[in-house]
């Protein structure tokens, strides 16, 4: 069985207005919307999953738009930047587009020997673009509306921030397998040992920060990567053993998760690689349709009638 964590598998916020999310996501940013489903927890809201062609683990941003949600608060013992992986030569690129778009975004500035464009969200959601060359084996959604060679190649990685470091730091490399990365400042770099993207994660040391509020333009949980099945009941194992409280081992859909709160205080998952979002859907009609699990099929009617409509921006300039 793998003693190794392979990297991040997605990443859940929380939005207000859907369809400004699918407009920002799919229309500004050029991700493919995947899979339309809903909160199995609350299906009177949608679960929106944005992504590759495929929507591969490390490329996988998904969101709750609960409309009436108030606005959140980043802080210590949350996920508090999404960090995207784009080719070097593609921030000024970005930093038109943004403008563009009226994205709120700041000047690029150099981490890690890498430049970053940090922007924010219609809900306040901060973002990074980092030009890393682009992720290895992941090849960018070329059917959106971001020219192919510009376009995002799934996550660079994510930060959190801690008020106490050592015993957040102790379960990604002791128990989750990353090794450390490096160090600048406040911030300690782990790296995951798999292939492909979403392999990063920096700890942000914020001992005198007040915890962050998760709610709209926040991040609700990172999920991580598992082989499948059989090595998340060996992880879980591993987890209950560190001393921490996993859930049981829950069903959704297109992957098995369980849930726990590092260290720090924020929320993470474990989910398996399989079974993906071809699950339901073909490739070529991926985030076309309002998927639901077998079990909430009975209530379809209800579920749809409460929901509302969504319309997926045209693909302009992809591949140009």
């Amino acid at each position: 069985m793998p003693d190794k964590i392979a990297g991040i598998h997605h990443i859940t916020a929380i939005a207000t207005d859907p369809q400004r999310n699918v407009d920002f996501y799919a229309g500004v940013l050029g991700l493919r919307l995947v899979k339309r489903t809903v909160n199995f927890d609350d299906p009177g809201t949608y679960h929106f999953y944005y992504g590759d062609r495929l929507g591969r683990p490390g490329t996988i941003l998904t969101f709750f738009p609960w409309p009436l949600a108030r606005r959140g608060s980043r802080g210590s013992g949350q996920v508090t930047t999404t960090a995207f992986s784009v080719a070097e030569s593609s921030i000024g690129y970005w930093q038109a587009r943004l403008r563009e778009h009226g994205v709120v975004a700041e000047e690029p500035g150099e981490r890690f020997d890498e430049l970053v464009l940090a922007f924010y969200d219609p809900d306040g959601l901060k973002l990074e673009l980092v030009a890393d060359g682009g992720q290895r084996g992941i090849e960018p959604w070329d059917g959106g509306s971001v020219p192919t060679e510009h376009a995002i190649h799934g996550f660079h990685g994510a930060t959190l921030a801690v008020r106490e470091i050592e015993a957040s730091a102790s379960l990604l490399t002791d128990t989750m397998g990353l090794g450390g990365a490096g160090e600048s400042g406040r911030r300690h770099r782990f790296e995951a040992a798999g292939d492909g993207a979403g392999l990063r994660v920096d700890l942000l040391h914020t001992p005198d920060e007040s915890y962050g509020r998760i709610a709209a333009g926040s991040v609700h949980h990172i999920a991580w990567r598992v082989d499948d099945e059989e090595a998340q009941a060996v992880w879980r194992e591993r987890i209950v053993d560190s001393g921490l409280q996993p859930t049981p081992i829950l069903d959704r859909q297109y992957y098995k998760s369980i849930y726990f709160r590092e260290p720090g205080g924020a929320l993470f998952e474990f989910a398996t690689d399989p079974p993906g979002f071809t699950l339901d859907e073909e490739p070529d009609e991926l985030g076309t349709h309002l998927k639901l699990p077998p079990w909430l099929e009975g209530g379809r009617e209800r579920i749809e009638s409460s929901l509302p409509p969504i319309t997926e921006p045209a693909p302009t300039g992809a591949g140009s």
